[in-house]
């Protein structure tokens, strides 16, 4: 069976295919190019699976700020949180576990028991603590994200708690003369103070991250300093589209 999930993000859209019980296509591009280039709009979104790359699916599965626009007709919404469980599920085999997911403008952290969602906490209020919080530091440093997240040692320390007036601040360290290394890894460090309070009601040995920002080395590193084990999936942008093909798979 082919089983195709549709994560329809703010920002991009994630594709992932299924044949079998195994991912055999993944792609993904930018949300406004997606409506474009592979839909058409007749009241419901309708998604033209041959200009994505794909000859056909027998079950079609969408998630994401998007997915109650798709054709219901040829795919079943669910939301965003389940699909991302299903995908930390199929990539780790773990069934207890805390799910940390930094999306470009919201986090989510689930903690998952015996594979059931049980407690849950989302920040959907401000992009300080997202992804788009370090594309845009970045983008003031002229470095990179990979470039970026490789720096974690001596962080400058960053005290605005807003993403705009964080580039203001940041804008007055490169005037004192902080070295690149200092305000990379007081980047970093920032967004780590920010995820904290969220984790901090969540007990568990292990983290899984999903998003993005799970490549971030320095990320990494600081949440190793609150759990055991932090695990970095195969495919952490995919997560939710991975989600939603395993969900197909198995309920369909």
């Amino acid at each position: 069976m082919r089983v195709l999930g549709i994560d329809l993000g703010s920002r991009e859209v994630k594709i992932a295919m299924f044949d079998g019980d195994g991912l055999v296509f993944k792609d993904k591009m930018s949300t406004m190019s997606f409506y474009k280039e592979c839909c058409s709009f007749d009241g419901i979104l309708k998604v033209d699976v041959s200009k994505i790359g794909i000859d056909g699916f027998d079950v079609g599965i969408s998630t994401g700020y998007g997915r109650n626009n798709t054709d219901l007709s040829r795919f079943k919404a669910i939301n965003e949180i389940k699909a991302h469980v299903y995908g930390a599920r199929f990539q780790t085999g773990l069934d207890d576990f805390i799910l940390l997911d930094i999306g470009g403008q919201d986090i989510k952290v689930v903690k998952v028991e015996k594979g059931i969602m049980t407690d849950l906490e989302l920040n959907e209020k401000c992009a300080a603590s997202c992804g788009r919080y370090l594309e845009n530091m970045a983008s003031v440093l002229e470095v990179s994200l990979d470039e970026m997240s490789g720096f974690y040692e001596n962080p400058v320390t960053l005290n605005s708690t807003c993403a705009v007036f964080s580039e203001s601040e940041l804008i007055g360290k490169i005037a004192e003369g902080v070295s690149l290394e200092a305000m990379c890894a007081g980047i970093n460090f920032s967004l780590y103070q920010r995820l904290r309070p969220m984790l901090t009601k969540f007990k568990g040995k292990k983290l899984v991250v999903s998003g993005g920002v799970a490549n971030n080395k320095a990320i990494h590193k600081f949440l190793k300093r609150d759990y055991e084990e932090v695990v970095t999936l195969a495919e952490p942008q995919w997560n939710g589209a991975i989600g939603c093909c395993y969900y197909g798979l198995k309920f369909f």
